[in-house]
């Protein structure tokens, strides 16, 4: 029975028509994942491995083939998926019967079926790295065009997951501003407060505000926010 493909120029295609903004990065790299089997000329299953400090778990998976090779190398530190992220390059495995650089991941490998495998390298320089892996049952299944077409995917892959963790940055920058602007306006209200009851300069409220958070093992914020809210609620008792 023949494997229907789809052309890698059409796959590649209706990569650039997904608009990272608006999808999901597990969207997105679930969909690398089911283009890059698509364009592949014998059965195979494409899993995405993240890590994260040195962690690594599967964000995208076509099938659940390889699950136990693959949680098997995230509990152990190593396999090609974890050293191919590691390193950024392409190790491929043309044969897990004759393969020896991973012997712990080779053997549970073939007893799942697994009969050859390449592992690509995403190519990010952030605090998460990554790899493309695919996973056939049958041996020496990757010659060099097949790699050159999931280099590819990997590319946009590791695009996909660069836009993500700078949008996770910057959203993350941006929250951290507001709230330490929120809290300068929060603070400045009750020192002025003070300032107002206690007939004290600038300097001597904000010790005030220091010696009560100390006191109390709170922020100056959250010291200072009680005396707004305090004050708020006096002033709307009639």
């Amino acid at each position: 029975m023949s494997h229907p493909t789809t052309d890698p120029a059409d796959a590649f295609a209706e990569l650039g028509r997904i608009k990272l903004g608006e999808v999901g990065l597990d969207d997105v790299l679930q969909h690398v994942a089911e283009l890059a089997k698509r364009v592949l000329p014998t059965p195979a299953e494409v899993w995405v491995t993240l890590v994260r400090g040195g962690t690594g778990h599967t964000a995208a998976s076509t099938h659940d083939l390889a699950r136990h090779i693959n949680e098997r190398q995230y509990t152990q530190g190593r396999g090609p998926c974890l050293d191919a992220a590691a390193s950024g390059d392409i190790l491929p495995v043309p044969d897990l019967a004759t393969e020896d650089r991973w012997p712990d991941w080779t053997e549970p490998g073939l007893k799942t079926g697994v009969a050859s495998s390449v592992s690509i390298g995403l190519p990010i320089q952030e605090a998460v790295i990554g790899a493309l892996n695919v996973y056939t049952r049958t041996p020496h299944a990757f010659d060099d065009d097949t790699i050159t077409v999931l280099e590819t995917f990997a590319a946009y892959a590791a695009v996909a997951l660069a836009n993500a963790h700078l949008y996770d940055s910057t959203a993350t920058l941006v929250k951290q501003m507001q709230e330490a602007m929120a809290s300068r306006v929060t603070i400045e209200q009750a020192k002025g407060i003070l300032m107002a009851d206690r007939h004290c300069t600038p300097t001597e409220a904000i010790a005030i505000l220091t010696k009560v958070s100390q006191d109390s093992d709170r922020t100056v914020r959250d010291v200072a926010q009680a005396l707004v809210d305090r004050v708020a609620g006096e002033q709307s008792t009639p």
